[in-house]
């Protein structure tokens, strides 16, 4: 073997031992963050607690109305028990006279991020907010900076014309955000017209921009069930949020109502009966259908990510951890 070594070039040599080198040596990997999707009330969050222990990590919460402390009842927080069954992040950590946004969980949820990865080769991210999982895992889009008076005048125009005005300009205007905003928002369709009427150009068309790289691989699982089953457990899921108290919750915080937390599908309907407009017994029928309704944007908003690995709502966690295993060679 020295005498074949002795007779071969240098760098012919060099390039062996690199090889050899190489074979031998387990290149870096990227952290892993699974991320749980889905429509609301399908499931996520006893999954999430089951691949969160499966993989002995943590938890950060990517459902927008779960973050603020004042909104239990009417925003499923995940119970006592199943908050100690696994440690969650951005659950009820703010309050709904704190204003903060998407950019702002963004930085928090990948300043924490960093931290799980340092103990852990995995997490776990879990909510029904499109906008909010798409902030982690890809960045936000950048806007260019609207002068206060538009959304002045806007915000105006609301308070006086409805949500209706809104609704009909932006559907005018950007036809394609349209199909996909939340149009019981308010503020999600001013932004959006600010950003129209200060640019003259449509707000999706700044939209899927080029990301920042993350120092992480995503893997998506996504959790379904056909349409009739996902409205059954809904409506089953607001009768049993007034049996618990959401009524009483919503009487709280109705003086707060303008905030831009309490624009929430649960609230909005009831504050609707403390004003005299409804009886109880149709605006919980409203609670119901605009449930329904943001479970259907949320299945528009997820089917454009091929990227989701779907299983039906009542899979046997063990199959997705097993799944989650063989994509990424765990």
């Amino acid at each position: 073997v020295t005498h074949y070594a002795t007779e071969m070039t240098p760098n012919i040599v060099i390039n062996a031992a690199k090889t050899c080198i190489l074979k031998n040596q387990r290149m870096p990997r990227k952290p892993i963050l699974v991320v749980i999707v889905g429509p609301t009330a399908i499931g996520k969050t006893r999954m999430a607690i089951r691949l969160a222990n499966a993989f002995q990590t943590e938890i950060i919460s990517a459902d927008s109305r779960q973050f603020f402390k004042e909104m239990r009842i009417g925003t499923a927080v995940p119970s006592a028990e199943e908050l100690k069954a696994a440690k969650h992040h951005f659950i009820q950590h703010k309050s709904i006279h704190q204003p903060y946004t998407v950019g702002d969980f963004e930085r928090d949820a990948l300043e924490q991020l960093n931290h799980i990865f340092k103990a852990h080769e995995i997490a776990v991210m879990v909510g029904g907010s499109g906008l909010y999982v798409d902030a982690v895992v890809k960045g936000l889009d950048k806007f260019p900076e609207v002068p206060a008076e538009v959304r002045e005048v806007l915000v105006a125009q609301w308070k006086r014309d409805g949500i209706a005005a809104l609704q009909h300009e932006l559907e005018a205007t950007d036809p394609e955000y349209h199909e996909t905003v939340d149009k019981q928002n308010p503020h999600r369709l001013i932004r959006a017209l600010e950003i129209i009427r200060a640019t003259g150009q449509p707000f999706s068309s700044f939209l899927d921009q080029e990301k920042p790289e993350r120092p992480f691989e995503t893997s998506y699982i996504g959790l379904t069930a056909p349409r009739e089953i996902v409205y059954e457990r809904i409506n089953k899921r607001v009768d049993l949020m007034m049996a618990e108290g959401l009524l009483e919750e919503a009487k709280a915080l109705f003086p707060h109502q303008s905030l831009n937390a309490l624009q929430t599908v649960g609230y909005k309907e009831l504050f609707r009966y403390f004003e005299g407009n409804w009886d109880l017994d149709t605006a919980v029928s409203e609670i119901k259908k605009n449930t329904r309704r943001f479970a259907k944007r949320q299945g528009t908003w997820f089917r454009k990510n091929d990227a989701i690995k779907w299983f039906d709502h009542t899979i046997d966690p063990h199959e997705v951890i097993a799944y989650i295993q063989q994509k990424n060679a765990l």
